[in-house]
């Protein structure tokens, strides 16, 4: 999963390109009219980052877990919901391109990821489960080569705008709600009926209303490793370390923001330092404390898939620990620091048609202890601390 540096930078660079260029000129539009950010998506795919989470040796570009949270964080500072839909594709692809076993089709469908830089959505969500995504009540039928999937989703992540889902679901009929499958499914090969709207305070550009899926495909599109070890190995590690990247971006720019309008009070009156600046120095504590704490963990993880028994210690209860806390200490840190910086802008960061205006950071960010919510995530890690002793 090692990159060289120079390559590294190329797309950063791009994807910098795309953030200033595009992202950001159309961030306020997307979320105004709470509409897909199109420009942005499809200007990834013309720079090929789609497929930066593949190994290079099935055609992507195999960058590191450090790597592509440095990308997301990139793009969400210029528009949360662009940085979103990058983030969750990319931990589609991940669950693929890591859980393959030794499926013909799947290698084949990362090569084609990288030539052709589809836009995966997912489906985790479904009516019944009150938001356990560990839990399914549709199940995957199988009759002959051809496989019947159903399932109503109270959230479909961007779904009407994407070229393929990857769904969880029973792995038959007979299975426990708990032994799950992942199942890749064309939208060619599907119905999706939507079921609610997607009128949000924040993340507008995500679209990820509720959807009735009706779909079938071949059977080798299920994938062939349980859902058990994808969530854990993979789908959650990817997930929590993606989205405290790109938290941390949101507060990146509206610190950024803050920091400007600090530096013009201060050009207003020449040798005085503004009161605002010493509320500017502590929130730049807080949000170095976030940017180091995702890094450090990025790395771990990276280091940690590159033993030979690395993706066996991601199953254990260190592992799981750490994930919930990264995600419940940057989902907390995030709204604080944004909060902090309208505090310093003012009235300034409050108005809509200012250039330091906050409202869509502000609003961005508070998804963050929303998206799986703190309260399950905490009371998992209680459970998991009444066993574990090394605190």
């Amino acid at each position: 999963m090692s990159q060289h540096p120079t390559d590294f930078d190329a797309l950063l660079a791009a994807a910098r390109e795309i953030a200033t260029k595009v992202a950001a000129v159309h961030a306020a539009d997307v979320d105004a009219k709470g509409r897909f950010p199109t420009e942005t998506i499809n200007a990834l795919k013309a720079a090929k980052l789609m497929s930066a989470p593949i190994p290079k040796s099935l055609g992507g570009q195999g960058l590191s877990m450090k790597q592509l949270c440095t990308l997301c964080a990139t793009i969400s500072g210029a528009c949360g919901s662009s940085g979103m839909v990058l983030a969750m594709h990319y931990i589609q692809v991940a669950c693929i391109a890591f859980h393959t076993a030794d499926s013909a089709f799947f290698k084949q469908y990362l090569h084609e990821i990288a030539e052709t830089q589809p836009l995966l959505a997912s489906i985790t969500s479904e009516v019944g489960t009150f938001g356990d995504t560990r839990s399914s009540i549709c199940a995957v039928q199988r009759e002959g080569d051809r496989f019947v999937l159903n399932k109503q989703a109270t959230t479909g992540s961007y779904c009407a705008h994407a070229d393929a889902i990857l769904v969880t679901c029973r792995r038959d009929n007979d299975a426990p709600k708990s032994d799950q499958a992942l199942v890749l499914v064309r939208m060619s090969d599907c119905t999706l009926t939507q079921t609610t709207t997607w009128d949000t305070m924040g993340m507008r550009g995500t679209c990820s209303p509720g959807f009735d899926l009706v779909s079938s495909g071949p059977v080798e599109q299920i994938l062939p490793v349980p859902y058990a070890d994808i969530a854990a190995q993979t789908m959650v590690p990817y997930s929590h370390i993606l989205w405290a990247s790109l938290w941390w971006g949101i507060a990146a720019d509206a610190l950024g923001k803050a920091g400007s309008y600090v530096r013009g009070e201060a050009r207003k009156n020449p040798g005085t330092v503004p009161h605002t600046a010493t509320r500017l120095a502590e929130a730049s504590v807080q949000l170095q404390a976030m940017k180091h704490n995702w890094q450090a963990v990025a790395q771990d993880f990276d280091e940690t898939v590159a033993q030979p028994d690395g993706m066996e210690k991601l199953l254990g209860i260190s592992w799981g620990l750490k994930m919930n806390n990264l995600k419940i200490g940057t989902s907390d840190a995030a709204p604080q620091i944004v909060h902090r910086a309208l505090q310093i802008v003012g009235i300034m960061g409050y108005k809509n048609d200012s250039p330091y205006a906050l409202s869509r950071h502000y609003r961005d960010v508070l998804s963050a202890s929303l998206m799986i919510s703190n309260d399950r995530v905490a009371g998992k890690s209680a459970s998991m601390l009444l066993v574990y002793k090394d605190v």
